[in-house]
């Protein structure tokens, strides 16, 4: 295989074509309008069928590699709703939804899940093509991994990187345990939008949540130094004072720069 193929370079053909369907711009901007950051919601439960369907949709937002470096915990339990409320500073969002999602990126499972990528194909009878099977053996180990426990092996892979970097185009991180971190929570965030949306669309509201005692609730749920919470949504029907203004946005032009 020559030198500069790779999966970025190389036009995979493996006889698959999937067509765009037909979609409403109208609806979808009812969709994103009607997704507000709910305070106060209603005392009635939702539906099962719903959050399963919204977390459906969560595992179909786009994420790095496809490694899907994901967990979501549905909590139901009254009492541990009411527990989890309490960690969330008891604020009303929390303590009055149906449904409670705490979501989580996770950086130890890109080994894991690299394997299932390739077992992927297995499954479907065909064998991966060598510029698929090359990346998740070889450019994922060293994109995610060679960090070491606490980033030991960090500086050197800064050094190795960085010196390459002299000579050619090359990637620059993660290298050190907070960029894995960022790079985990970035394919997280969009899972959650999904699922924020996938609320929307079924005529349910949602709150995304950052206020919230970390360490508590990782000791609520057992979740390891690896298992980093991005946030917790709360879900339900919206009370007649749930949303407390309009929403306020500042000027696009402040946020965009266009290159002609």
């Amino acid at each position: 295989m020559a030198k500069d193929k790779n999966i970025f370079t190389e036009k995979l053909d493996l006889g698959y074509c999937e067509d765009m369907q037909e979609v409403s711009v109208d609806e979808f901007e009812k969709i994103l309008h009607n997704r507000r950051s709910v305070r106060v919601f209603k005392d009635k439960i939702l539906p099962e069928e719903i959050v399963k369907k919204a977390l459906e949709h969560g595992f179909l937002a786009p994420n790095s590699s496809n490694l899907q470096p994901w967990k979501f915990i549905w909590v139901r339990n009254k009492e541990v709703k009411t527990e989890l409320a309490k960690n969330c500073f008891s604020q009303n969002g929390a303590k009055t939804a149906s449904d409670l999602i705490v979501c989580i990126a996770r950086t130890n499972t890109w080994k894991e899940n690299s394997k299932k990528m390739l077992d992927a194909f297995k499954d479907a009878g065909e064998e991966p093509p060598k510029v698929v099977e090359s990346y998740y053996k070889k450019i994922v180990p060293a994109a995610y991994g060679l960090i070491g426990p606490f980033g030991i092996l960090s500086p050197i892979k800064w050094l190795f990187l960085n010196t390459l970097g002299l000579f050619q185009v090359m990637a620059r991180e993660p290298i050190w345990p907070s960029q894995l971190k960022t790079w985990a929570v970035k394919s997280t965030a969009l899972a959650c939008e999904n699922i924020m949306l996938s609320f929307s669309a079924q005529g349910v509201d949602s709150l995304p949540m950052e206020g919230y005692d970390s360490k508590r609730v990782k000791k609520m749920f057992g979740l390891k130094g690896h298992d980093h919470i991005v946030m917790i949504i709360g879900a339900g029907y919206r009370a007649d004072n749930g949303v407390y203004g309009p929403r306020v946005r500042f000027d696009s032009d402040n946020f965009i720069q266009e290159i002609k």
